[in-house]
């Protein structure tokens, strides 16, 4: 679960809004799968699609779907059970109603933590003209850190949401806020993602 919003101010070595005209968000395996673990932060997901998407942000959904059988090193020595596959075409693999996709939205399949590992990722976010990227969705402390330290790494700017992502325990969340807040990406809610996305263009 997230923490309250509030909290990760005290993590904050610096701040800046995401350009819209820049950037692109990231929602990571809202999927059925994690319904459990998505579910407090359903709402602001919505707010934040629905934030970047008016500002004229292109938004990009990734599902985690395990195509090998036995799943792959190392995910299985962490991942073994039969209960944590997610194959495709079934429930566990969807998105779920409520994550905001539209007609025409990229979906982005991945085997891994990080949704830019063979997945064509970058390209489609050089080829849209983006230098930014929005992170949101779960886990927080996996895919999500693991998809903005990537994003980084890759000369993306990142901005990673407080409270439109969530994982197994608070201690977790906030870790990997810190983390990110340390040397990685900014840290946004959706009060500032709203606050920053109507401000007016500057000449």
């Amino acid at each position: 679960m997230p923490p309250p919003a509030t909290t990760y101010t005290r993590y904050e070595t610096r701040r800046r809004d995401p350009d819209p005209r820049r950037a692109a968000l990231l929602v990571i395996d809202v999927q059925g799968h994690f319904a459990t673990l998505a579910a407090p932060i359903m709402p602001a997901i919505a707010s934040t699609v629905a934030l970047c998407r008016a500002a004229g942000m292109p938004v990009v959904y990734t599902r985690h779907v395990d195509r090998d059988a036995p799943r792959g090193r190392p995910l299985r020595e962490w991942w073994p059970g039969d209960g944590d596959r997610i194959d495709a075409g079934t429930p566990a693999a969807e998105l779920l109603p409520g994550a905001g996709r539209a007609e025409g939205d990229l979906v982005v399949e991945k085997g891994t933590y990080s949704a830019f590992a063979g997945t064509g990722l970058e390209e489609a976010l050089r080829r849209a003209g983006a230098e930014e990227v929005v992170v949101a969705g779960v886990m927080t402390n996996l895919c999500c850190e693991t998809t903005a330290r990537d994003a980084f790494v890759r000369g993306f700017r990142v901005f990673f949401s407080a409270d439109a992502t969530a994982t197994a325990t608070r201690d977790l969340h906030e870790a990997t806020l810190a983390n990110m807040a340390y040397g990685f990406a900014y840290l946004i809610d959706c009060e500032r993602l709203q606050a920053a996305l109507g401000k007016p263009e500057k000449q």
